[in-house]
Formats: structure tokens, sequence, C-alpha cells
């Protein structure tokens, strides 16, 4: 089924509870949040302070990103913030297997991500460990970036080696994800839909309906 998980790293932050519950209330389901290392990736964002205090007003599912550099040391903590779904990027990981169990240890759902550049061959030998893949369609650190075209050939063959093998593997992609390419990413086989600007900037109330309209009729 698909999904939007708009991406609070676009929000406003003097009224972050506010911006969520608008989301919420019109009908997003996932909550895309974004952590930054400075390292890993040039930006620096939040972490479990601010997750412990969006979760006790949301029931969104939590779908949480870390864009840094030795992620397991984090993986526990984060769930026990309230992440639901923790991603790991598999450029920033040593043993990626390790992870991926650690993560589900912590009682989360396991996702990996890819950059851009970075090959499918990379999820050779994880892809039946995981619950969600991410597509990076920008390259990550900073929101408001032009989608990569090359990215769709990239889903299409994600998604095409996930019906292969029989696997039920969420397809998420992030960056650069608009009313005017949302349907193209679809068609691709993405079926989890990061969106920051496109949600937060203006009206969130109708940004979100306007995306919902299309995912629930595609």
């Amino acid at each position: 089924m698909n999904k939007l998980a708009p991406s609070i790293l676009a929000a406003n932050f003097a009224a972050l509870g506010e911006d969520i519950r608008k989301a919420e209330e019109a009908g997003a389901e996932y909550l895309h949040i974004d952590v930054m290392d400075g390292h890993f990736v040039p930006s620096l964002s939040f972490g479990m302070p601010i997750m412990e205090s969006i979760r006790k007003n949301s029931v969104m599912v939590f779908d949480v990103h870390l864009m840094i550099d030795n992620p397991d040391q984090y993986i526990k903590a984060f769930a026990e913030a309230g992440a639901d779904i923790i991603t790991v990027h598999a450029e920033a990981c040593t043993h990626l297997n390790r992870t991926v169990a650690a993560i589900k240890e912590a009682g989360a759902k396991a996702c990996v991500a890819l950059n851009p550049a970075t090959p499918l061959t990379e999820l050779e030998y994880i892809l039946e460990d995981l619950d969600m893949v991410l597509l990076m369609t920008v390259n990550p650190g900073f929101g408001g970036q032009k989608y990569i075209e090359s990215c769709t050939r990239k889903i299409q063959e994600l998604r095409k080696m996930i019906t292969d093998r029989g696997l039920e593997t969420d397809i998420e992609v992030d960056g650069g994800i608009k009313l005017n390419n949302l349907q193209k990413v679809l068609d691709a086989g993405a079926n989890i839909i990061v969106a920051g600007s496109a949600v937060f900037a203006g009206d969130i109330s109708k940004n979100v309906r306007d995306f919902m309209k299309v995912l629930t009729e595609a």
C-alpha cells in the first residue's frame, strides 16, 4: 500500500508540533525523521530529545533515517525514543548484517538506504532481511534538491529484484519528490514517499491531501 512520509526537516521548528498535527490529521501515516551528524552528511539535525517530545503527541509511524557514521551505537537509543522503522546507510556500515540484526533486536523494522550512485548490488545478500529499502533520489544532506532522473531506472530495477525473489519489501524514495513527478516514481515501483518542502511549504493540510489523492488512486 502506498504511504506518505512527510519529512520534518522541512517543517517550521517554531511550530513543529502543530505542523506534525496538521500532516497527521490530513492523512499522513508515516513521519520521516532525518538524523544528520555533520560527518556522513554535511548538515546537523536533531536527535533523541526531539523525537521523544513529539512521540508523546503522535501515533504516526516514526520512520527514522540515520544519516550518520557508526549508527550501531545509537540504534537502541532511537528505538527507545520511539522509532518504529530505523534506516541506516549501507555506505556507513562496516558490518551491515550485524547492524540490521541490531535494529530488529531493538524492536524496530529494518531499512537500508542507498545513495544515488551506490549500486543495488550492495543489497545482494541482505535484501531478505529487510522490511524496507530507501533509495535516495538526491544526494543526502540538504532539503529542496532536484530529483535525479536516473534514479527512476534504479527504482524499477529494485522492484524487479524484490519481485523476482518473492519478497514484499517496501521501497521508499527520498529527494525531490513533488506532485509533478509522484506518479512516475509510483509507476517505477516505489510505495513509501518522502516529501519535505512539498508538504510543509504552504498549506500543509492541502498538500497532504493532494499527495494522498494520487497515492490512493495509483
